[in-house]
């Protein structure tokens, strides 16, 4: 893959998605830097742990000035708890926005400079949530649909020194699963509705963003790569087949 030596930062890596793809790149061969505002409660082998909140900008930019070299750029962190529009004001929304959208853009813009020097990459970990209704975590799906269209054109405006390219993520077996999805029950009836049968693990996650990054995808900039196991079977099929036999 060429990423022997390669340093790789990847923001939120300390748990679930990030941490599989911190594992990646190490297993990669690549430097790995995670920051996260905790520590990791799991050591990550071959991956040094740098504390950082992602939402304060002046943090961000002293963190990677002090960094010697970057290669690759994960943004990662992100998520959101469930709560229904109008269950809170704007103010609460817009925190997740600030999360999920702004904190990459403010990470991406503090490493530029770095990665134009590297010809390195930023790899934008995306989510479905941004491509469909997603009740009850709208403000998430909304700063997913504009991290991709951010990337897309980050990808122009930063070509051909740095590539971009973002990760559309499904459903994700993390440590926390069990809680969103229901306990293992529930998450054997979701993981029917995925057209591979199951739910990702953060190491699939983690191997498609090792590609991105990696020298075979040295001509691949602006794109979307689908990471959810066909999609989601969706439920009109089921409800307009239940008299196919007759």
């Amino acid at each position: 893959m060429g990423l022997d030596g390669k340093v790789v930062v990847v923001t939120g890596g300390t748990r679930g998605v990030g941490a599989g793809t911190a594992r990646a790149f190490a297993e990669a061969g690549a430097d790995v830097v995670v920051c996260a505002r905790r520590q990791p409660e799991v050591p990550l082998p071959g991956a040094e742990f740098r504390p950082l909140d992602l939402r304060d900008p002046e943090g961000v930019r002293s963190f990677f000035a002090a960094l010697p070299r970057l290669d690759v750029l994960v943004n990662n962190a992100g998520g959101t708890p469930y709560r229904r529009l109008t269950d809170a004001e704007a103010e609460r929304h817009a925190r997740v926005i600030e999360l999920n959208l702004v904190a990459p853009l403010t990470a991406s813009l503090a490493a530029y400079e770095h990665l134009k020097r590297a010809r390195g990459s930023v790899v934008m970990i995306g989510s479905v949530s941004g491509g469909r209704p997603s009740p009850g975590s709208a403000a998430y799906g909304a700063a997913k649909a504009g991290l991709e269209s951010l990337a897309r054109s980050m990808a122009v405006e930063w070509a051909p020194e740095v590539r971009v390219n973002t990760l559309v993520v499904g459903m994700v077996r993390t440590e926390l699963a069990h809680l969103h999805y229901g306990g293992e029950d529930g998450i054997a009836n979701v993981s029917r509705t995925v057209p591979l049968g199951r739910l990702a693990e953060p190491a699939d996650v983690g191997a498609a963003a090792v590609f991105l990054a990696s020298d075979a995808a040295a001509y691949i900039s602006g794109a979307s790569l689908l990471v959810h196991g066909g999609g989601e079977r969706p439920a009109f099929l089921d409800a307009a087949t239940v008299n196919k036999e007759a």
